[in-house]
């Protein structure tokens, strides 16, 4: 089995991000958490590709989740400098009001 380090020792990585937003955002906060999100691939040069989009599903097993980010980095170096970057810091600031719930996983396509 292995370990989360020598999962990430090298090769790319896929950073999914899914949100779950308050009742009371409104449309306009949440258009506005789009367009700072999709703007990150503009000013972080380490994000390689960005995708995202709402929930389309009719399983109706999104327990809330509206939204879905996939992000690709080179490597986990990469990811580290997207998390710790300034401007990525900013977009957590304009998300986190009208946030109620996230869940991020981080993988390496095989």
């Amino acid at each position: 089995m292995l370990t989360t380090t020598a999962l990430f020792a090298a090769g790319p990585v896929r950073h999914v991000v899914s949100f779950k937003f308050k009742k009371e955002a409104s449309a306009d906060d949440v258009q506005k958490v789009e367009a700072a999100f999709a703007a990150l691939k503009a000013k972080i040069p380490q994000i390689q590709s960005l995708e995202w989009g709402t929930n389309v599903s009719t399983e109706n097993l999104d327990k809330g989740f509206t939204h879905i980010w996939v992000l690709s980095f080179a490597d986990a170096a990469a990811l580290k400098v997207y998390l710790d970057h300034p401007e990525h810091q900013a977009f957590v600031k304009i998300l986190k009001p009208s946030l109620e719930d996230a869940f991020v996983l981080d993988f390496q396509p095989r």
